[in-house]
């Protein structure tokens, strides 16, 4: 489908991409590499992963004409409500994909990191439906922001382990999960939760979320009469919720993406996640792509008051629509998330994930004509962040000002 922007042979987007990893995994990612499309592409994988999609996610999930938005914005805005999936956000297409791609693999234990806690949550989730042993490692900081997804993972049966160095964030989770892997090469299979890490993972991600574009262009054809939108927007930490709103349209270059990251306090404060803005190709977590790096090439600590766009690196696919400009990224302040939250769930009645609302944040910095289809990926919903909603709306006061 995606011809000229889909990974090479040996795991590319143009200079992006790679499997730079340690020789015990060698064979465990040669493994995924060599029959990851063929499995997928099998007619029984597809009955399984449709099935459920359909009967236990719920999808295909609405694509919703926000009426309310579109007049505040002058323009026609429509919501990709995938905050309506089965445990709150997208990250649940690729756990169940993977899931039935470990399953017939033969591997018996899975693993996975969390920012957010919604990959941790959908990885537990998939464990518990398919009897599968599940760890999650996440930063001693998230388990404290999420709290509630922590509680969730629990409940499922899953057992979290923290992670106590550096930020003690997504970066420092996903450390730790790699060396579990590394110690249980032929039990484990690891699943990671975004469009980074060593080739398949990138691409095999994208294709588990490429329903999101998918349905898209369906459901657009039904309610506009035409497959194709004028702007597709979403947030990007890692960006696979990003990467499956794009995968359909990278061909059209009609259709504008725009990716939108976590500047956090601001780009030059030193406490952003900005990494397209401030980074440069470097090496991380298995695949050549942008990151956060000091002038000795060490990685510098994210920051952002979302914990699943609180990440050093990005998707190598995202590095490569950045260079060639497929793709447009921009970057938005904690604070201009903040009021994008406020400003969805009292227009429209919908409170947003933290990482979503950088999404909606970007509406304010783009001329959108009145004639433009704008569709905005609401990768998920904002329960898991009410803790921070309620801090941040107190200390600044927002209900007085709303």
């Amino acid at each position: 489908m995606i011809h000229q922007y889909n990974v090479n042979e040996q795991g590319y987007y143009g200079e992006y991409g790679g499997a730079y990893i340690p020789e015990i995994l060698f064979n465990n990612v040669e493994q995924l590499k060599n029959n990851y499309l063929q499995i997928m592409e099998s007619d029984s994988f597809k009955k399984e992963f449709d099935e459920l999609l359909k009967n236990y996610v719920g999808r295909p999930t609405p694509l919703y004409h926000a009426k309310n938005l579109s007049a505040q914005f002058n323009t026609n805005i429509f919501l990709k409500r995938e905050d309506l999936n089965h445990t709150g956000a997208h990250k649940i297409n690729n756990a169940l994909g993977q899931i039935l791609l470990a399953k017939r693999l033969g591997k018996k234990r899975i693993i996975a990191e969390t920012g957010a806690g919604q990959h941790g949550v959908a990885t537990a989730t998939a464990c518990a439906l398919m009897n599968l042993e599940c760890i999650i490692y996440m930063g001693e900081v998230d388990i404290e922001r999420q709290a509630p997804n922590v509680a969730r993972i629990k409940l499922l049966g899953a057992t979290v382990v923290p992670a106590l160095s550096g930020s003690k964030t997504l970066k420092d989770a996903t450390n730790e999960a790699i060396r579990d892997w590394i110690n249980n090469t032929d039990t484990t299979h690891y699943i990671i939760g975004s469009v980074v890490g060593p080739h398949p993972y990138p691409d095999m991600v994208a294709r588990f979320q490429s329903v999101i574009s998918h349905e898209m262009k369906s459901q657009l054809l039904q309610q506009v009469g035409k497959e194709n939108p004028d702007y597709v927007i979403a947030c990007v930490g890692g960006g696979s919720n990003a990467a499956g709103a794009f995968y359909h349209y990278l061909n059209n270059e009609e259709v504008q993406l725009i990716g939108v990251e976590a500047s956090g306090k601001g780009i030059d404060t030193g406490h952003t996640a900005a990494t397209l803005t401030i980074g440069k190709p470097g090496i991380i977590h298995g695949s050549k792509t942008y990151l956060m790096q000091n002038d000795d090439g060490q990685i510098t600590e994210p920051y952002s008051i979302s914990a699943g766009l609180d990440y050093p690196g990005i998707g190598p696919i995202h590095s490569f629509l950045h260079d060639i400009k497929r793709a447009n990224y921009m970057h938005v302040t904690d604070a201009e998330a903040m009021a994008a939250v406020v400003n969805l769930t009292q227009k429209e009645g919908i409170i947003p994930a933290l990482e979503s609302a950088h999404a909606l944040a970007a509406l304010h910095k783009i001329h959108f004509k009145s004639t433009d289809t704008v569709v905005v990926n609401l990768s998920g919903r904002g329960d898991k962040d009410l803790t921070t909603y309620i801090n941040y709306l107190n200390e600044n006061d927002y209900a007085k000002q709303n």
